[in-house]
């Protein structure tokens, strides 16, 4: 495997809508000449079309025909009128700085995208005073890496103006915009004990608590989980955005415990990647063969050998535990 260096890089109006899926609408079939067969109309794709708010208050949008994040990102703020690098990430169903209905790889059909921007920018000091600082970061897929959960007792922790859903900017005024969220928890591994170092952060604009009941219609919300079942759409970092089912529930225990490994190893959290590691071990006949596959598809990350045997050990067991 090979080692990572620093950081690598409205509905149609009148069309009926079902789902959150606009319908265009049937050609009428003409009447056949005699002897002359009329050709059936090719039935048009249906339109994905998502509600979006802005979390701490805006109207509706509506957005479509995004095939990734950052194309998502770029819809979003062509709706309100701001630029894409403003927004730090986005939940499902709920305007709250929620890190378990993060926007990942997969949206629902009927979920409800709320943008969280830029709010303050902040600056703390920290000195590392154990190797690990208690962090655990992931990132939106455009650029910006985030704190998604910090550990009780940490050393960030005792830090109280540090909150989950900072986005990290700078480290010693370095920045990190445009860094993946493990070449970011490498960095401030990295970081030697003893020296202080600041951090740069820049906090979500704060939500009001008047739109805590906004939501895709009258109905509950789906609290952000994709279920089993329902179409959604599947973003990818690489390629276009594709129309699936949900995940099975193995697939949904095989990533959420693969999710936990990455967490405890690289002190990152990212749904996409664990489902993508899932996907991998599916199609391997043992631990060896995905170690080989995964440096294919994901060499940059050089997972060790013995993470990797965890990751197949997880989705055996997460496959014994469906059967």
């Amino acid at each position: 495997m090979h080692r990572v260096g620093r950081c690598s890089r409205q509905a149609q109006e009148g069309s009926p809508m079902e789902n959150g899926v606009g319908q265009e609408p049937r050609t009428p079939e003409l009447p056949a000449a005699e002897g002359i067969p009329v050709p059936r109309p090719t039935r048009a794709r249906p339109r994905l079309v998502f509600h979006t708010q802005l979390a701490h208050g805006s109207p509706t949008g509506h957005i479509e025909g995004f095939t990734n994040v950052k194309e998502l990102y770029a819809k979003i703020a062509e709706v309100f009128g701001i630029s894409p690098t403003e927004i730090l990430f986005c939940t499902l169903n709920t305007h709250k700085v929620d890190m378990q209905k993060l926007l990942g790889g997969q949206i629902g059909l009927e979920d409800f995208i709320f943008a969280h921007v830029r709010g303050e920018t902040k600056e703390v000091e920290v000195t590392k005073t154990e190797d690990a600082l208690g962090l655990t970061i992931t990132d939106n897929g455009a650029g910006y890496a985030f704190i998604k959960r910090i550990k009780e007792g940490s050393i960030i922790n005792r830090i109280q103006t540090v909150r989950v859903g900072d986005s990290i900017e700078a480290i010693n005024d370095h920045t990190i915009v445009g860094c993946r969220h493990y070449e970011v928890a490498r960095m401030l591994r990295e970081l030697p004990r003893a020296q202080p170092f600041t951090l740069r952060l820049v906090q979500p604009k704060k939500a009001f608590d008047m739109i805590s009941q906004r939501t895709r219609s009258s109905k509950s919300p789906s609290e952000g989980r994709v279920v089993s079942g329902k179409e959604t759409l599947r973003l990818r970092a690489h390629g276009p955005a594709t129309l699936e089912e949900g995940r099975s529930p193995f697939e949904e225990e095989a990533a959420r415990r693969v999710d936990d490994l990455l967490e405890s190893y690289m002190g990152i959290r990212d749904s996409e990647l664990a489902s993508t590691m899932v996907e991998t071990a599916k199609e391997s006949p043992g631990a060896a063969q995905l170690a080989r596959d995964l440096d294919l598809v994901l060499g940059e990350f050089a997972f060790p050998q013995e993470f990797v045997a965890e990751v197949w050990a997880a989705v055996c067991h997460a496959k014994e535990g469906q059967e």
